[in-house]
C-alpha cells in the first residue's frame, strides 16, 4: 500500500506539473526573481494550457499576474518531461510555474488558485449517465488513460484493466501527430478507437469541445478518496522564495474572478475547496 501511494504522487508530481527531475536548489527572493519582468516557465505546445503564441489558460493566468504587477512577461518555454523543474525554475532563467499540483515537494507553492477533477470522457449519447467507474455499463470496455495516472489504480480495483488502452506519458517526438497525448487520446475516442477516455479535467474539457464530435465530460466525483483524482492546483516557486509567494497569494486573492473566469472560459470543471461538488457558476 505504501508503494502505491508513492507511486501515485510520483505520477502526479510528472503529469500534472511535468518534473521528473530532482528536488530544486532552494533560492532566495532578493537573490534570484527579477522584479521588472515576470519571468513564465512554460511549455511551447501544451494546449490548452499554454502555448508558444500565448493563448492557453496558464498563459492568461500569467498575463492576469503580469498586469497585477505592471510588468511585462518573459517566457522561458521548453516542453515538460523528465527534468523540466531542474531546468526551467532550478536554472534561475524563470521565476515561476503557472500550474503545480499543490502538495507536491520539487517546488514550494503558493495558495491554490483552483480545484479539479479526473473525468469520463465519453461521445455524448453512448455512456448517458454513467458517473462512476464502477458502473457495470463501462464493463469490458476500451477506455483510454494516460499510463501512471492515479486513475488507472482505480481502475484496477473496479476491474477495467484488461479492457483500457495505456498511454505513454509523454510524446517528446517531434514529428508526432498530436500535440499532447490527452489530444491523441480524444483524438482516438472521436474516430472510435476507444470507447471513453479518463484525463484531466482541465485538459478533457477544452480538447473534448474542440475535436469536433459532440462528447460528454463527467467530473469523477463519486469515487473513493484513495487514489485521489481530484487534485488542488497552485503558483510554484523555488523553496524558500516566501516573499515571491506572498506576494503571488495576494495577487490570487485580489484577480480570484478574474482567474476563474478565464477557468471558466477554457471549461475546467471547478470543485468546492471542500467536498467532491462542483463550484456554483458566478451570477450574471
Amino acid at each position: 500500500m505504501a508503494r502505491s501511494r508513492t507511486r501515485t504522487r510520483l505520477a502526479l508530481a510528472l503529469l500534472l506539473i511535468s518534473a521528473g527531475a530532482r528536488e530544486a536548489a532552494a533560492q532566495s527572493l532578493p537573490d534570484l526573481v527579477t522584479t521588472d519582468t515576470l519571468r513564465v516557465c512554460g511549455d511551447p505546445g501544451n494546449m490548452p494550457f499554454s502555448e508558444r503564441k500565448e493563448d492557453g489558460f496558464e498563459n492568461k493566468i500569467a498575463a492576469i499576474i503580469a498586469d497585477e504587477l505592471k510588468v511585462k512577461i518573459r517566457y522561458y518555454w521548453l516542453t515538460q518531461g523528465p527534468g523540466f523543474v531542474r531546468n526551467t525554475l532550478g536554472t534561475g532563467l524563470c521565476d515561476i510555474i503557472i500550474g503545480s499540483a499543490a502538495g507536491g515537494e520539487l517546488v514550494q507553492h503558493s495558495n491554490p488558485y483552483y480545484r479539479s477533477a479526473y473525468t469520463l470522457v465519453t461521445r455524448t449519447g453512448e455512456f448517458d449517465g454513467v458517473t462512476r467507474l464502477d458502473d457495470p455499463k463501462l464493463k469490458g470496455t476500451a477506455i483510454g488513460v494516460i499510463g501512471g495516472t492515479p486513475p488507472v489504480n482505480r481502475m484496477g480495483e473496479v476491474g477495467l484493466v484488461s479492457a483500457m488502452k495505456a498511454y505513454a506519458p509523454y510524446q517528446l517526438d517531434p514529428a508526432r501527430k498530436h500535440q499532447t497525448v490527452s489530444a491523441e487520446v480524444i483524438a482516438d475516442l472521436a474516430e472510435k478507437r476507444i470507447d471513453a477516455a479518463i484525463l484531466w479535467g482541465p485538459a478533457a474539457g477544452w480538447l473534448a469541445k474542440q475535436s469536433g464530435v459532440p462528447m460528454t465530460v463527467v467530473p469523477l466525483l463519486q469515487e473513493p478518496d484513495r487514489p485521489p483524482l481530484t487534485f488542488r492546483i497552485a503558483l510554484g516557486v523555488r523553496l524558500e522564495e516566501n516573499d515571491w509567494k506572498r506576494t503571488l497569494n495576494t495577487i490570487l486573492r485580489k484577480r480570484r474572478a478574474d482567474i476563474e473566469k478565464v477557468l471558466r472560459d477554457f471549461d475546467v470543471p471547478l470543485l468546492e475547496e471542500e467536498g467532491n461538488k462542483l463550484l456554483d457558476a458566478p451570477s450574471p
